[in-house]
C-alpha cells in the first residue's frame, strides 16, 4: 500500500512541478498512517462548503467568514445601513473615510527598519526614493538636452 502512495505522491509532485521538494523519509506503515488519517479526518470534517482549507505545512487556514478584514467590512456595511435608515448615512460615510485616511497613514515609528518615506524630508539625510523627480534633474533635462525634432 505504501508503494502505491509513494508512486501517487511522485506523480503529484511531477504534475505540480515541485519534484525538487525533499522527499519525506520512509516510516513504518503504522506510524505514517496516523498523521495522514488525522489530517484526512480534519479535511472530511470541514467538507467542501466548510471553508476550512489545509495548508501544505499542516496548518489549517481560518474560514472565510472568520477573517478580520471581511468582518470589519461587513460591520461597516451594517452600520452604514443603520445610519442610512436614521438619515445619517452621508455623515457616517464621510467620517469613516476620514478615519480610513487617518488609520492608513503610518508614522515614522511604525515604519520597518530601512524603509524610506515617500517624502524625502522625513528620511535620514533627506534621501529621495527611487523614481523621484528632483529639481536638479529637471533643470539638467531642460537646459542641457536639445529639443526633440530640431
Amino acid at each position: 500500500m505504501s508503494a502505491a502512495v509513494e508512486r501517487r505522491l511522485a506523480q503529484f509532485r511531477a504534475a505540480r512541478g515541485s519534484a525538487g521538494a525533499p522527499p519525506r523519509p520512509a516510516e513504518p506503515p503504522g506510524k505514517a498512517a496516523a498523521p495522514e488519517a488525522a489530517e484526512g479526518q480534519r479535511a472530511a470534517a470541514a467538507g467542501p462548503g466548510g471553508g476550512v482549507q489545509a495548508r501544505p505545512g499542516g496548518t489549517v487556514a481560518a474560514p472565510v467568514w472568520a477573517r478580520p478584514l471581511l468582518l470589519k467590512v461587513l460591520l461597516w456595511a451594517v452600520l452604514l445601513a443603520l445610519f442610512a435608515e436614521l438619515e445619517l448615512g452621508l455623515p457616517y460615510f464621510v467620517l469613516s473615510l476620514l478615519y480610513w485616511m487617518y488609520a492608513g497613514t503610518r508614522g515614522p515609528a511604525e515604519r520597518r527598519r530601512g524603509e524610506l518615506s515617500a517624502y524625502s524630508v522625513f528620511n535620514p539625510g533627506c534621501a529621495a526614493i527611487a523614481g523621484t523627480l528632483t529639481a536638479e534633474q529637471l533643470e539638467r533635462e531642460l537646459h542641457y538636452r536639445p529639443a526633440a525634432g530640431r
